[in-house]
């Protein structure tokens, strides 16, 4: 059991330095399954898509609850549980069981260590960005977790269509070197797909949201499958979150062990 927590633990340092790996959103008593059963209408202009998109952004002060994490990597496939606590906009906390593992993230500061190995990350969005060659921030990787488009829609002029019941939105003037899309739900209007390409570095990075739930009147997603390409290394991730509650007090203690090695990214 050991050597699988181990190896789970690894797998999401290694993931999360790729781009997201503290993840989001789940259910509770009070949450409900949102029913996908709007239909895509090509009437709707991308502005139109976009405005509504903004609307559902979720609205809450803090998040607190479990996310089972699964992990295919070649023939290997682990699963742990963590707990995950989220401030909106100023701290995403992420703790595997006894805390083994933690990781924080803040405006200014991405963090973890684990236990297990004795080693620890402490450093801010810049040497991410580097690695993911996507300039990262606070505000996109919880985006991403809330099931929002990671760039502002508005920044920029976007081209839509219809794609299998999904608004399919795009930059206009889409950048050579990443290419981004969005698959938009038409019923909630949150995100059903994210993908990212980048054909040089030959990195291709897919979030799907599989399903969302209605949580104190939130539209939060619920399972999400993440699949992360570099050259012939795929590594995919599936996460189901529970046991969820809103707008508790909650804490987020962080503290690096003394004499632990301190992981280099490069």
């Amino acid at each position: 059991m050991k050597q699988q927590t181990k190896y789970t633990i690894r797998v999401i340092t290694r993931l999360f330095t790729f781009m997201l790996l503290a993840v989001f959103i789940n259910s509770c008593k009070s949450s409900k399954n949102v029913i996908a059963s709007g239909e895509a209408s090509n009437k709707l202009s991308a502005k139109q898509v976009i405005k509504q998109h903004q609307k559902k952004d979720a609205d809450f002060k803090t998040l607190n609850g479990k996310v089972r994490i699964d992990i295919v990597q070649g023939e290997k496939e682990q699963g742990h549980t963590f707990n995950l606590r989220i401030e909106k906009d100023k701290v995403i906390w992420l703790s595997a069981s006894l805390g083994m593992a933690r990781m924080k993230i803040t405006p200014e500061k991405v963090r973890f260590y684990n236990k297990l190995d004795n080693e620890y990350f402490d450093g801010n969005y810049e040497l991410l960005s580097n690695f993911v060659g996507v300039e990262l921030d606070f505000d996109k990787v919880q985006n991403i977790l809330l099931g929002q488009a990671i760039y502002d829609l508005k920044d920029a002029p976007h081209l839509v269509s219809v794609n299998e019941n999904s608004y399919a939105l795009q930059p206009k003037d889409q950048d050579a070197l990443l290419e981004l899309f969005y698959l938009i739900n038409p019923s909630h209007f949150k995100m059903d797909s994210l993908q990212l390409f980048q054909q040089l570095k030959k990195r291709f990075l897919q979030v799907d949201y599989t399903s969302y739930q209605e949580v104190d009147k939130q539209i939060l997603p619920k399972d999400i499958r993440i699949i992360a390409v570099e050259n012939a290394d795929e590594v995919a991730i599936t996460m189901e979150f529970k046991s969820l509650s809103l707008n508790q007090e909650v804490r987020f203690p962080f503290k690096i062990p003394s004499g632990y090695k301190e992981i280099v990214i490069k």
